[in-house]
């Protein structure tokens, strides 16, 4: 999925292709268009998505990311790359270091929207701990409950999470809707639920520095 979002901040600024996993659309948006009047803004951002699904499936993304580095990458004076490491084991960063391209710190959203060192604390809390997002919140019956096959094999849940203790749901959003859906998603899982409101901070300080 393709679209623009265009930060005028004068003719010298540059254009930026930003290549995003879809999970971050909603988050994403909005932190172009609070940064797009800013002093430093860069100039037109365009931005290419491609599918939340594989998270599942985090051997195929540095595949999938170079496929867009090599059809969009060029004309481009600055590309972004908004992944983590995300289960890869550095093959997106090996990717990323052919194209010149640089992509947001830390190995996976949870740790970039969170801020590395509140991540750290929750890790260092409960090693054991599952973490929700707003949007795998919103999306945890497809993503999860679907996508590992639970709904077909339900007996699998201690195999996936036998070992969790917690779901955390870091939020970006005042939604109690949200918050209500991690807890329905840590109690199908047998879970304590915990919630941790970050908002967008973190996650907007990351894109303004790259594309700015």
């Amino acid at each position: 999925m393709r679209e623009s979002t265009v930060a005028t901040d004068g003719p010298d600024s540059g254009r930026t292709l930003v290549i995003a996993c879809g999970a971050l659309a909603r988050e994403l948006r909005v932190v172009l268009a609070s940064i797009a009047g800013l002093d430093g803004a860069s100039g037109p951002v365009d931005v290419e998505y491609l599918p939340a699904p594989l998270h599942n499936r985090p051997e195929q993304i540095p595949h999938r990311v170079e496929a867009l580095l090599r059809a969009r990458g060029s004309g481009y004076d600055r590309v972004v790359v908004a992944y983590g490491d995300c289960g890869t084991g550095g093959m997106l960063d090996a990717v990323l270091a052919r194209y010149g391209a640089t992509r947001l710190v830390g190995a996976h959203c949870y740790e970039f929207f969170a801020g590395a060192s509140v991540f750290e604390a929750l890790c260092d809390a409960e090693p054991g701990t599952f973490y929700l997002t707003d949007f795998l919140a919103r999306h945890f019956e497809a993503l999860v409950w679907v996508g590992l096959g639970l709904d077909r094999h339900p007996e699998l849940r201690d195999a996936y999470f036998g070992n969790y203790r917690r779901v955390v749901l870091i939020s970006q959003s005042d939604d109690p809707t949200i918050v209500g859906l991690g807890e329905a998603a840590a109690d199908r899982l047998g879970l304590a639920f915990e919630h941790r409101p970050v908002g967008l901070g973190p996650f907007r300080d990351q894109i303004a520095g790259l594309v700015a």
